[in-house]
């Protein structure tokens, strides 16, 4: 069964009904439950998200999505930082954040070819978003 990788921004899109992307998250969530797909995240995501909702939403949304994370976590490892470091030294015209590029290495290291995404830099890097 394929993986999925979930991004900040999709998180931020489902628990944000104000977002642009919330229906639309809402609905490739659903599509991903009926598929049976396997999503995963980082720890990476994890702190990001965490401090994104944290600072938009409210510690009360934060601390809540944070108990009832269910999802798998893949941790990053320190391979996958130097790999990191190494593709935002590389394609110095992106403006990939250091949790992007990790999770690119997570992405490349496990086979994982797919993100649930509103970020047009896993396209820049060559992964395809879940539609």
């Amino acid at each position: 069964m394929a993986r999925i990788i979930v991004d900040t921004s999709a998180i931020y899109a489902l628990l944000d009904r104000s977002d642009a992307n919330h229906t639309k998250a809402v609905e490739l969530l659903k599509k991903m439950r009926e598929e049976r797909r396997f999503v995963t995240l980082t720890n990476f995501i994890v702190a990001e998200a965490h401090a994104l909702l944290l600072a938009r939403l409210g510690h009360g949304l934060a601390r809540t999505w944070l108990k009832n994370l269910r999802w798998p976590v893949e941790m990053v490892v320190a391979a996958d930082e130097e790999r990191a470091k190494e593709i935002i030294f590389t394609y110095e015209d992106k403006t990939f954040s250091y949790t992007d590029a990790t999770t690119f290495a997570v992405m490349e290291r496990t086979g994982i070819k797919t993100a649930f995404a509103f970020d047009n830099h896993f396209l820049q890097f060559g992964f395809t978003l879940y539609m």
